[in-house]
């Protein structure tokens, strides 16, 4: 049982599927990540990474792409990289092979015909991979992406995330964020917003730089 759970659920299984959790070590970057989104909260977070000079990669969901169609493009157009995050934010546990490419390629048509932008890099809701993940991805040319530290921003509060954050820090970290809350149309992610404004210049004044995801894996 512990095998099974470790490669569905593991941040350096590749059982399911090509997948990275971490950059180089001998640089000190670190990748900000945010998943569940577009939503109507994403441009106050756009501003602040405008603010501090940072992009980030986005792992956008496919139904809220279409529901946010000019947030999605925003996201892009201020220089952020883009990610499939599935179409409708499902377990993908335990569901056929063919559900599960439904999810990716739905996501991947949503992002790609809005924004303009193919996504080529995926990450699983829940971080939780299946059978059928390794052959959606090979088909539609996605590396899966786990994190070094998740920030749980969506039941903490801004210190609390932030002091995780911080205490995560390390050379090729890659942090999970939300900038959505799985299916809401228009959740609070005020304590995420927060966060990332304290999390960024204490980090920046120790050294660190922030990249996209495919930057710090270069």
């Amino acid at each position: 049982m512990g095998g099974i759970a470790w490669a569905v659920r593991g941040r350096s299984s590749t059982v399911f599927g090509p997948s990275v959790w971490r950059g180089p070590e001998d640089r000190p970057e670190i990748a900000l990540t945010f998943d569940d989104g577009p939503s109507p909260s994403t441009p106050k977070l756009l501003r602040i990474l405008e603010q501090q000079n940072v992009r980030a990669t986005f792992f956008q969901c496919g139904m809220h792409v279409r529901r946010f169609p000019q947030v999605a493009r925003d996201v892009t157009a201020a220089g952020h990289e883009l990610g499939n995050h599935t179409d409708t934010h499902p377990r993908l546990w335990l569901k056929s092979s063919n559900f599960v490419l439904q999810e990716l390629q739905r996501a991947q048509e949503a992002i790609t015909a809005t924004t303009g932008n193919t996504p080529r890099l995926f990450r699983a809701t829940y971080g939780v991979r299946w059978f059928g993940v390794k052959k959606a991805q090979k088909r539609l040319g996605l590396l899966h992406t786990m994190w070094t530290t998740i920030a749980l921003d969506w039941k903490l509060d801004a210190p609390q995330i932030a002091e995780r954050l911080i205490a995560g820090a390390r050379n090729g970290a890659i942090f999970c964020l939300h900038d959505g809350r799985e299916r809401q149309a228009d959740p609070d992610i005020r304590s995420t917003i927060e966060a990332v404004e304290r999390v960024v210049p204490a980090l920046q004044e120790r050294g660190y730089q922030f990249r996209t995801v495919s930057e710090l894996l270069r």
